[in-house]
């Protein structure tokens, strides 16, 4: 059990954020010294500056709690409790000290990468300038200038050809928008169409099936006209089949008036 439980479970939660966040500590930043990149490095060290700005807050609530027990505890416990805060203090700027030892190689680093190889030009150049004659200082002044509107012609050609780049994107995606709606327009007509076909198709078929019951009713009427003038050529006696005008057979008895004269 924690000895620190028998005195305050307050101060025993408050004892186990700190080792946590002490260990935290300890693997950052031994997982800092394998990290190559000083842009990672700058995230990680910030990460555990956070940590630590925790673990110091967690100290003083730590001291101000201990200082409300102190005096209801022994000068035993009083003398622990003190030790254990001073431990917690010690192994806390361990930590910054190392946070700073980082910072400042971080800032090197970058420093280093600024300048580069160009570190010291300008003394460099401040000694070279010198050891010049003034007709040598006026041709290097005319050649630095010759390179720098050199510079700006560059400049100015790429701001032109960046300025055509766009013209030219602007005139495609007006051209593309024009071609989408004539796309739209046409498939809009091809669907008013495709409705007028289909109106169309309906109608035909109604007038199709009208027109066929047409013809099947001339037929039945052409069968019927068929079979009576057969049965008249073939049973011309038949007085219940009434003549057809034109298909009556001849009445051979029949005599002229002027016969009787």
């Amino acid at each position: 059990m924690d000895p620190l439980s028998a005195i305050s479970e307050e101060l025993a939660e408050i004892d186990g954020q700190i080792t946590d966040i002490l260990r935290a500590l300890s693997n950052g930043f031994q997982k800092l010294e394998k990290i190559k990149d000083s842009n990672r490095q700058s995230r990680q060290l910030e990460e555990l500056t956070d940590k630590m700005r925790e673990c110091k807050r967690l100290i003083k609530e730590f001291d101000k709690e201990v200082k409300a027990l102190e005096g209801r505890n022994d000068r035993e416990t009083n003398r622990m409790l003190s030790e254990k805060k001073q431990s917690m203090i010690k192994e806390l700027n361990s930590y910054v000290a190392l946070k700073k030892q980082y910072a400042t190689n971080i800032e090197n680093k970058r420093i280093e990468l600024f300048e580069g190889p160009n570190a010291g030009f300008e003394e460099d150049n401040v000694l070279l300038a010198s050891s010049m004659t003034n007709q040598q200082l006026v041709d290097h002044g005319n050649r630095m200038m010759d390179e720098t509107d050199q510079a700006i012609e560059r400049g100015k050609k790429i701001v032109h050809e960046t300025i055509d780049v766009g013209t030219e994107t602007a005139a495609a995606l007006k051209a593309q928008t024009e071609q989408m709606s004539r796309i739209v327009d046409e498939l809009d007509s091809i669907h008013f169409s495709l409705k007028k076909a289909s109106k169309l198709v309906k109608e035909l078929g109604r007038q199709f099936a009208t027109d066929k019951c047409i013809m099947a009713l001339l037929f039945l009427i052409v069968v019927g006209v068929i079979a009576i003038i057969i049965v008249k050529l073939v049973h011309p006696e038949n007085k219940d089949i009434r003549d057809i005008p034109g298909l009556a057979p001849p009445v051979m008895n029949r005599k002229l008036l002027s016969s009787y004269s």
